[in-house]
């Protein structure tokens, strides 16, 4: 079975920061790079961010625009440019490639999400390269506190990928800016993300994109729980993924963390937004932590948010602390009613019967 490898390339790597326009040449040389590993026999996916910066570069804007409603004009005249370039540069080398632009519901309805997966696997077998983006033109939430870090991990994640690479304008994880503390010290290999607790790893990115340090080492921990090996590494480089596949020690390595969940856990566990919180009671987050147990009505003590049954929602403890997310079986204002009670209670309290759990263990991911 051949290996499945996720590619992402910031705006940052993409537009040449001292003028307006593409860095052709770190594109043609990804081009490159992705038809040579097609060759190899990996299935590759490229995320590509950019839609907004060569908007704004066709339409002559000198900023990225600050109103939502601006940004999805420009990403939508971004877009289409964009992807000419890929085309025209992979039809070159004979490859073929597919566009697919995603938003966080698709992923977030579990349908769509198995559509989204089989369509994946499809192309792969067409022996096309999927070029992944937000489609920032609709996607308003997604526009606004979205990136496509957190999205090539959840892709990594959907096509159970073996690698991700992060490619950016550094060449690794520091543990701190480089750019403006010298005494930054490189970091080759993570074997546990908590070891990087103590690091600045700095917000935003370039003025046109609207990634950082910080997202991708979210990316990272997203793409490790699924058991996707994660490397940071410089973006204007493309050559570098032939070498790390070689062996070679280039970039930050996050190493893969042993699959505990399967694949519909990792959707409830990325893929969902909560859309609300219960705060639990210590026996109830004692038995759902070491006991693998349910969550039932008498260990919720409060209820926030406005959710329907079936929405994601995060189980906290007193403090506000998430230990685990799941698909809860009630309302929120059935919640509302039946918190603290025994779950005998329920069908007098609401008038019918229904789920004895409030959360199933089938439907609970730890966090």
């Amino acid at each position: 079975m051949s290996e499945t490898l996720v590619v992402k390339i910031g705006t940052s790597s993409l537009t040449n920061p001292h003028h307006p326009g593409l860095a052709l040449s770190t594109i043609a040389g990804l081009v490159e790079v992705i038809c040579q590993l097609r060759r190899q026999g990996y299935n590759v996916v490229l995320v590509s961010s950019g839609a907004v910066g060569v908007g704004c570069t066709r339409l002559g804007l000198r900023d990225r625009p600050s109103r939502i409603a601006q940004r999805q004009a420009i990403a939508a005249v971004g877009q289409g440019r964009l992807m000419r370039t890929y085309d025209d540069l992979f039809t070159t080398l004979g490859q073929p490639i597919a566009q697919v632009l995603l938003t966080r519901g698709d992923l977030a309805q579990r349908q769509r999400y198995i559509n989204a997966y089989q369509t994946f696997q499809e192309l792969f077998e067409l022996g096309v390269v999927p070029i992944v983006n937000e489609n920032d033109t609709v996607a308003v939430e997604e526009l606004k506190f979205g990136d496509n870090d957190t999205l090539s991990a959840l892709v990594a994640s959907l096509v159970e990928a073996q690698w991700l690479f992060l490619l950016t304008d550094v060449d690794r994880l520091y543990t701190a800016d480089p750019r403006q503390d010298p005494s930054a010290q490189p970091i080759t290999i993570v074997r546990d993300l908590s070891e990087l607790e103590s690091i600045q790893a700095g917000g935003q990115g370039s003025r046109w994109g609207t990634g950082g340090m910080a997202t991708k080492l979210t990316a990272a921990k997203i793409a490790t729980q699924a058991s996707v090996r994660t490397v940071i590494t410089q973006g204007r480089s493309p050559d570098n993924l032939l070498k790390i596949l070689a062996g070679e020690a280039i970039g930050t390595w996050f190493e893969p963390q042993p699959e505990t969940v399967n694949a519909r856990k990792r959707w409830i566990a990325h893929g969902l937004v909560p859309t609300g919180k219960l705060l639990l009671d210590a026996g109830a987050v004692q038995a759902i932590q070491a006991g693998g147990k349910s969550l039932l009505a008498a260990g919720i003590q409060a209820i926030e948010g406005d959710f329907e049954a079936q929405d994601a929602v995060q189980l906290c403890d007193l403090n506000g602390t998430e230990i685990a997310r799941g698909l809860v079986n009630y309302d929120s204002h059935e919640l509302q009613q039946i918190r603290g009670c025994q779950s005998d209670q329920i069908v007098q309290i609401l008038g019918y019967e229904g789920a004895e759990t409030i959360v199933h263990r089938d439907n609970l991911v730890l966090s």
